[in-house]
């Protein structure tokens, strides 16, 4: 079979073969490189000299060995030194780990790349007008309602030179790749209405750009409009630490027009321009290793995903371990559905031939044999299996006690929600006075309202704990906490909150009671009694509801009372608790204010069980 043209050999900087002990050595201009611990001979072998002169030596040095003796990096230094060799340890990633590949290219195989460009943003600020307005195209009119549904890469060529972006329909999918350790984005373009200014999500867009240690571009959109406000917009900035060059910070800000195209060109100079001052290189000559952007099930063209390639060159028959999966790239197509034979560093490429569908976020590989990806696949789908059994959670009090105690200094990052902005605010300000020089507190994120998912994957990737004050995350909430192992903490009194932290911070936090929630209802109907009060008629929705037991009801996501449940029923009868599903009647100690769509949680203190 004829080589394929192009690359005559590609690199991988792994071992791509069945793991061994074998040792491989060599001497190369005067330095004996090698790969793990050797014996004496095989080290004399290799340096051309007699092993009883290595012996010798060595006893010299006070070191009792013989020929076989394997000798430590120590040993093999001194040696080398003392026979004129300089020395170097090589380290070879097995290619089942190759997320944790250290790439070291040759310097002259370097090549300028693409940059990567997120835009973001809140909602109908005109994230994918931009993209439209950047490709020409009309991609507005064929989603629906005029929002993203999907995550779509594209291409643009801006004075000679290519720029990769990524048109996100939220945070969330930002964030989960970053939680799965992909790093795909060189550059967040932050879009801002000069209309509306700095909103919720626009905030949210900030916090998931600087935990991920990205520059930001701020593209203020819409100046046509009557009452844009640029000036506005960049005073609003400031308040989340995002200083424009005008008020003497770092980041550019460019005043657009999506909808009518104007100073489109700008943006993308000013791209180009931080893209060059991060200098983002690349070595086309290696097997690819890139990220899953998106992945489906095709119904006609089987498992599909969408792959951004950031390092090397993939080629249509390429081999590709991707996550857990593997195949074969047997169709590569661009946004266009053009087919590719071969796709360089920073593009992005729809590609059939997978034997199952992975997930956003997945690292890949290309190899040269199907035996090697096959091989490989199953490995780290053991490997997965393996740690899933194990999985930590992110952080935890528990984890920062026990770190403390054996004397390590840590960062704490916390995520506070609060039942309003003033509590928020208070709440961080108190924290970030508990800094000292073996802990320092970092607030990722300070805001008011319910605990939401978007809460949980930014503490999941930021490695951060949730601080709930006066608010109460949802049934589903919970669950993907449990399932992200991020730890949530809930508190109704802002002094308990601290003095929890600081016992912590002093290494002697020991709890001994911890809460455990036993399920929510929902109020359906209000029943007025004039001697008992008000009576809830209530659908429990998630756990049961246990008769006397603590319970809180939550408004909106606030919690507006904490109290005692004083009566449980179920078709008249009174009961000790009702599950999922059904429906049942309730009365709280001293409490009548309900309302309908109210959340009635039920809770209890549990005595904590030690490890």
């Amino acid at each position: 079979m004829a080589k394929k043209p192009f690359i005559k050999e590609r690199e991988t900087n792994v071992s791509t073969k069945v793991r061994s002990d074998k040792v491989k050595t060599k001497v190369n201009a005067g330095v004996f490189v090698y790969t793990g611990a050797i014996s004496v001979g095989e080290l004399a072998k290799a340096l051309n000299i007699s092993a009883s002169e290595i012996i010798k030596f060595l006893f010299l040095q006070g070191k009792m060995i013989n020929i076989n003796t394997i000798l430590d990096d120590e040993l093999i230094g001194l040696v080398c030194l003392e026979f004129g060799f300089d020395f170097q340890r090589k380290v070879i990633v097995e290619a089942e780990n190759f997320e944790q590949l250290e790439i070291n290219d040759d310097p002259s195989k370097l090549v300028e790349r693409p940059p990567v460009v997120t835009i973001m943003g809140h909602v109908d600020h005109g994230k994918t007008t931009l993209i439209d307005a950047i490709r020409n195209s009309n991609l507005v009119e064929g989603e629906v309602g005029g929002i993203s549904q999907e995550i779509g890469a594209y291409q643009k060529e801006v004075n000679g030179k290519k720029i990769t972006f990524i048109d996100t329909p939220g945070h969330e999918a930002f964030t989960q790749m970053r939680a799965r350790g992909a790093s795909v984005t060189d550059i967040v373009v932050l879009v801002v209405a000069a209309d509306d200014g700095v909103m919720p999500q626009t905030i949210e867009a900030i916090d998931h750009a600087k935990a991920a240690n990205v520059p930001i571009i701020v593209a203020i959109n819409k100046i046509d409009k009557p009452g844009a406000d640029p000036e506005r917009v960049k005073t609003e900035l400031m308040a989340h630490d995002v200083i424009c060059e005008e008020y003497g910070g770092d980041v550019i800000a460019v005043e657009i027009s999506a909808k009518q195209k104007k100073n489109i060109e700008g943006l993308l100079e000013t791209i180009l321009l931080v893209a060059e001052l991060k200098e983002l290189k690349a070595n086309p000559d290696r097997y690819a290793l890139g990220t899953v952007l998106e992945a489906k099930l095709d119904r006609n063209e089987g498992p599909k995903a969408t792959l951004l390639i950031q390092n090397g060159t993939l080629r249509a028959g390429d081999y590709l371990v991707v996550g857990t999966s593997y195949g074969k790239a047997r169709r590569m197509t661009n946004e266009h559905k053009k087919v590719l034979q071969e796709a360089t560093p920073s593009t992005p490429v729809a590609v059939i031939g997978l034997t199952e569908v992975p997930e956003a976020g997945d690292r890949f590989m290309a190899f040269s044999l199907e035996s090697e990806a096959r091989a490989i696949a199953t490995k780290r789908k053991q490997l997965k299996e393996a740690k899933e059994r194990s999985k930590s959670s992110a952080m935890s009090l528990d984890d920062l006690y026990n770190r403390i105690h054996e004397g390590e200094t840590q960062n704490l990052n916390i995520v506070i929600k609060a039942d309003s902005t003033g509590s928020a605010e208070a709440v961080q300000s108190s924290l970030l006075k508990l800094s000292n020089n073996q802990i320092k507190i970092n607030v990722i994120r300070a805001s008011s309202g319910a605990i939401t998912e978007s809460d949980v994957l930014l503490a999941n990737a930021s490695n951060a704990i949730i601080y709930g004050f006066n608010v109460r995350p949802d049934a589903k909430t919970r669950l993907k906490a449990a399932e992200e192992h991020v730890e949530i903490r809930l508190h109704r009194i802002i002094y308990a909150l601290i003095e929890e932290i600081e016992a912590a911070m002093k290494g002697m936090l020991k709890p001994t009671y911890v809460e455990k929630v036993n399920g929510q209802a929902e109020v359906r109907r209000l029943f007025k009694v004039s001697k008992l009060g008000t009576i809830a008629g209530c659908m429990v929705i998630d756990g049961f509801i246990k008769n006397h037991s603590q319970v809180r009801v939550i408004r909106d996501g606030i919690v507006i009372y904490d109290g005692k449940l004083a009566s449980l029923q179920r078709e008249k009868d009174a009961v000790k608790e009702v599950k999922n599903g059904f429906e049942c009647g309730m009365l709280i100690e001293n409490f009548n204010d309900l309302k309908e769509n109210d959340i009635i949680e039920s809770y209890e203190m549990v005595e904590e069980k030690s490890a």
